[in-house]
């Protein structure tokens, strides 16, 4: 049985979706971030060292990152199932976006976070300042490179409607949370196949099953 360690307000969420998408059986163990903070409780610390979730733990053995995650669980109970036959081109595209996913479309998306909370979190001696700063950051560099990768998704989604092949897969939930969170902060549900994308997968059953099991979630 896998035990999905599932925090609140996180990508997990889009563990709890494949699991329900594949029908495997597992059970939650919940946790909330500190309302203060918004980081993880120390808890999670005592199931993987970094803190962090998503994390799964079957047969003893404990998974972390999502994308290595969502790998473990088609190997050991996809049966071919949300991922294109091996060897093939679509398969490599499969790997690529697992990877994708976390490696290269997240880190500006937090970096828009980080800079957009700047200015609230600063004394208010130092608030021009520090707003100033994030200010060019996020013209010179952040915003940019969140349209170069929105551009990059729409391009991708307008051949098919999915990432890989013509059929829904494990890089569409993979890449959910980019695009919701872009969607979020950066105005991507304007792009005609980003947003009939989202549409798509928002009307899936074990889409809404999951959110009923993990709770509504921001993209954190």
């Amino acid at each position: 049985m896998i035990t999905l360690h599932h925090l609140d307000n996180s990508r997990s969420q889009r563990v709890l979706w494949l699991l329900e998408e594949l029908g495997v059986p597992y059970e939650v163990a919940y946790y909330k971030r500190d309302p203060r903070t918004m980081r993880a409780p120390k808890e999670l610390l005592a199931i993987h060292p970094l803190g962090r979730s998503p994390v799964i733990v079957e047969d003893g053995e404990t998974f972390a990152e999502t994308g290595a995650i969502v790998r473990h669980i088609l190997d050991r109970h996809g049966n071919g199932r949300l991922e294109p036959a091996p060897g093939t081109k679509e398969a490599r595209e499969l790997t690529y976006w697992l990877h994708y996913a976390e490696g290269s479309a997240m880190p500006p998306l937090l970096m828009k976070l980080v800079f957009d909370s700047l200015p609230r979190r600063a004394p208010a001696l130092l608030r021009p300042i520090v707003t100033r700063v994030a200010t060019q950051a996020r013209n010179g560099y952040v915003s940019p490179e969140i349209k170069l990768h929105i551009d990059y998704w729409d391009q991708t989604l307008a051949r098919s409607g999915w990432f890989v092949g013509d059929d829904f897969s494990a890089a569409d939930i993979m890449m959910s949370f980019p695009l919701e969170a872009a969607a979020d902060r950066g105005g991507a549900g304007m792009r005609p196949a980003i947003a009939a994308f989202l549409k798509r997968i928002h009307t899936r059953p074990a889409y809404r099953r999951a959110l009923e099991i993990g709770g509504p979630y921001r993209y954190a």
